[in-house]
């Protein structure tokens, strides 16, 4: 019977298997078993002479009521005494006595469910009780601890379906007129972290909490749920934006409030750490807005739980081995350099495994550093980097426009050994593209390894793992690589992971947060992820790039679109981050918003071309018109849109966004037919060609002289098979920020491509895109500072 009751859980999950613990009296191990999850039955051992005195009710309550098996804590008891038998454990020695009854058919008085209990050895691991003439013993205890374990078991497995939740939702006081985000993120007190860990189905032992407020997700959850269905995935994107932003991340926050507080469906918001460059420059922050936000809004901002700046140390660590290495090459004969790379311990030298990987590339067949001819010396000791080949850039989380070009090792102690280099910001490293990519640790360890850094003199790329760095990095990563929960105003759950910059970067969320929070939603539950900037950037890349890695297949697009846009879209005056807004941009002006619809359009064929349904979300302002948001709503439907809906969302949180995710259910269940934009094998200027004309409007490309060198060079490497991440400006469909609407008639120059190979893909750099920002005049920061008495942060947005 047990064994037919295992199997069919196993039907459930191939995983799963039952387990019973057996312990002697130790609280602290009790604790341990109460939090692992393998574990379903927990019996104690207790003492019953003299010589041990030890508070036996402290001892039996501290096993977790769910793993009591024997029945003996008080709440098990209680809810016995009380008749709750479908949600209790009984007794092993009450229940070995009524299956006794049962089977025999022979009466006893029993008044009490521990009536029964008439005479103990003492031994914990052996019962023997009477019962007119009938006796159980440790035999049945035995059978019935397993009974009693699979049951648990089975009770465990019930209530961590896929989608099976318990979740409460924070009831939002909404106040006319809507205050500062930071104030709004401060009026509400967030759930622990913890308790909304387990409302969405995570064990405690999969969780580590960062305070109250945040917390990691171990990957072991993948594994528990890896035969779980996914739930529908939903990447949000938008239309060209301002440089003020058209609240991507705000409409985000706002539908997955919607659907979960208010539709009350499962669902899980993915979005992407923000960089401090832009909250200390001149866009502030990335939570959301308004009454639609992740909170609390200056953790999720600042520091968050240090992935960034595990990201900055694992890059600039690799910065620091290739010149090292390059100094030492330039500056040491063939046989110093072996003594010093192979140095003698104990009398002898000794191959780490990092460097057997490197001798196995070479094709060295030997273990034994002693062994090595002169020449395979040199080979091995020797990458003969090409100063100038050097592509790999130090970083920093900071908008600093005079690191965009400088000249390192000047000191006297790098004995003249000078070259130029240069910043780019944190989240435009490759290893944050890893880190969006990757799909587990051992993952992550071979793609942190094939990252090129540059390229010898004979033409051969130099990784990572040729470094002997890639096994450093993964052990700097290794926290990184764990989602971070948090949670929206109204008490939705938010995977926080990999960053943004979509313009510069791959600018989506992470790869493994999109599986976990698909897995734990349930087959009609919801993931909302977001693309960075428009959807010629941030959705491309995520359809091109993120799904082709993931093997996940969206359900629907939503396309955030707003008036003020539209406007600047159809002609409107030039849009100033900082600047108060033309006249133009906050009366009803019908004529210029049509004309603006334009890039809408375009921006829903975009999408089209992937063949996934598209949403249109009109993210609405104050100074919006009825008739204007009618008018946009109109022309989305017109231009294929499967709906169109206007939002109040920042406004009304939750309750403003019921259309747009009623529209998105309909939308979901609508027949699609994905299909990435281009063929892997197609030529690099073939596959760039076809980003640029189909998505951007383009004639065509030019590959300046340096591109074209790339093309041939990495060919030649064999990463001609990589997708295309092109980096562009986020505030044209071209490669010119002021070109507005839809430009045509251009062609898209080409001024460099770069091999992202560990993340897996080619990084063409269109026209002068800096890769790392600058401040502006007046920055963010002059409005942020400290409260020293309530260790507040004040002026965050």
């Amino acid at each position: 019977c047990l064994k037919k009751d295992v199997g069919q859980m196993k039907l459930q999950d191939p995983n799963f298997r039952p387990g019973l613990v057996v312990l002697q009296v130790s609280v602290e191990c009790i604790t341990e078993v109460n939090e692992n999850s393998s574990f379903h039955g927990l019996i104690v051992q207790l003492p019953l002479d003299s010589i041990h005195k030890i508070d036996t009710e402290k001892v039996t309550n501290a096993v977790a009521p769910e793993k009591d098996v024997d029945g003996l804590t008080s709440i098990n008891a209680g809810k016995l005494s009380r008749g709750d038998l479908g949600d209790c454990f009984i007794p092993c020695t009450p229940n070995g006595c009524m299956e006794l009854i049962r089977q025999t058919g022979k009466p006893t008085a029993i008044n009490t469910p521990t009536h029964p209990l008439r005479k103990k050895t003492n031994s914990c691991a052996v019962r023997w009780e009477l019962i007119d003439g009938l006796c159980t013993s440790h035999v049945y205890r035995c059978v019935g601890g397993g009974e009693e374990s699979v049951l648990s078991a089975k009770r465990f497995l019930d209530s961590h379906k896929s989608g099976n939740w318990n979740i409460s939702y924070t009831k939002l006081n909404l106040q006319k007129p809507v205050p500062s985000d930071i104030a709004i993120s401060r009026s509400c007190v967030p759930k622990p972290i913890d308790r909304l860990a387990r409302e969405v189905g995570l064990l405690s032992d999969e969780v580590e909490l960062y305070g109250k407020t945040k917390a990691k997700v171990q990957l072991n959850i993948i594994k528990r749920l890896q035969a779980q269905p996914d739930g529908k995935y939903v990447v949000v994107t938008g239309i060209t934006p301002t440089p003020l932003g058209e609240g991507k991340s705000t409409t985000t926050i706002g539908l997955v409030q919607a659907l979960g507080a208010h539709m009350k469906l499962n669902v899980f918001a993915c979005v992407r750490q923000p960089s401090q460059g832009p909250t200390f420059g001149i866009k502030g922050g990335a939570a959301g807005g308004g009454y639609s936000q992740v909170i609390p809004m200056e953790e999720f901002n600042l520091h968050l739980t240090g992935d960034i700046h595990a990201i900055t140390a694992a890059n600039n660590l690799v910065a620091a081995a290739i010149d090292a290495r390059m100094f030492h090459e330039a500056t040491q004969s063939d046989k110093a350099l072996y003594n010093r790379l192979v140095p003698l311990s104990g009398g002898q030298r000794t191959f780490s495994p990092i460097q057997i990987n490197r001798l196995k590339k070479l094709g060295i067949e030997k273990t034994d550093p002693s062994t090595l001819t002169e020449e395979e010396i040199t080979r091995f000791a020797r990458l003969d980097i090409e100063p100038s080949s050097v592509t790999w850039q130090r970083v920093l989380d900071t908008n600093d426009r005079f690191l965009r070009k400088i000249t390192i090792g000047q000191s006297p102690t790098e004995k003249g050994h000078t070259r130029e280099a240069q910043f780019d910001i944190t989240v435009a490293s490759e290893i944050m593209a890893v880190l969006a990519l990757t799909s587990s640790l051992e993952d992550m360890r071979q793609r942190l390894a094939k990252m090129v850094v540059a390229t010898s003199r004979s033409g051969e790329p130099i990784t990572t793992e040729d470094l002997g760095v890639s096994g450093a990095l993964t052990v700097l990563m290794r926290d990184a690589i764990k989602p971070n929960l948090m949670q929206t105003l109204e008490g939705n759950p938010v995977f926080v992971h990999a960053g943004p910059f979509a313009n510069i970067a791959h600018g989506n969320s992470s790869i493994l947060a999109d599986k976990i929070a698909l897995k734990l939603v349930g087959p009609e539950g919801f993931v909302v992820t977001e693309a960075g900037f428009g959807a010629d950037i941030g959705m491309e890349k995520f359809f091109n790039i993120k799904c082709r890695y993931s093997g996940l297949r969206p359900h629907v697009v939503v396309l955030v679109a707003t008036v003020r846009a539209l406007k600047m879209h159809g002609g409107g005056p030039t849009v100033t981050a900082g600047m108060p807004l033309p006249k133009e941009y906050i009366e009803e002006n019908l004529e210029l918003l049509e004309k603006g619809c334009s890039n809408m359009r375009k921006q829903i064929e975009n999408a089209q071309h992937f063949g996934v349904p598209v949403v249109v979300a009109v993210n609405g302002f104050k100074t919006d018109t009825e008739a204007e948001l009618d008018l946009v709503c109109s022309m989305a439907k017109a231009a294929g849109a499967f709906d169109a809906v206007r939002c109040s969302h920042w406004a009304e949180g939750g309750a403003g966004a019921v259309a747009l995710g009623q529209a998105v259910q309909r939308a979901s269940e609508a027949p699609s037919n994905f299909k990435f934009l281009y063929d892997l094998e197609l030529p690099i200027a073939d596959k760039i060609r076809i980003i640029g004309q189909k998505i951007y409007g383009a004639d065509d490309i030019e590959l300046l002289p340096e591109a074209q060198r790339k093309v041939e060079l990495y060919t030649k490497q064999g990463f001609g098979n990589l997708p295309i991440c092109m980096a562009k400006t986020h505030l044209s469909l071209s490669h010119e920020a002021d070109k507005k609407g839809v430009p045509t008639g251009f062609v898209l120059p080409i001024r460099d491509i770069r091999a992202s190979v560990g993340s897996g893909f080619l990084f063409p750099l269109v026209g002068t895109m800096p890769t790392i920002p600058g401040l502006p005049t007046r920055p963010c920061f002059y409005d942020i500072d400290l409260d020293p008495e309530t260790e507040q942060v004040n002026g965050l947005f």
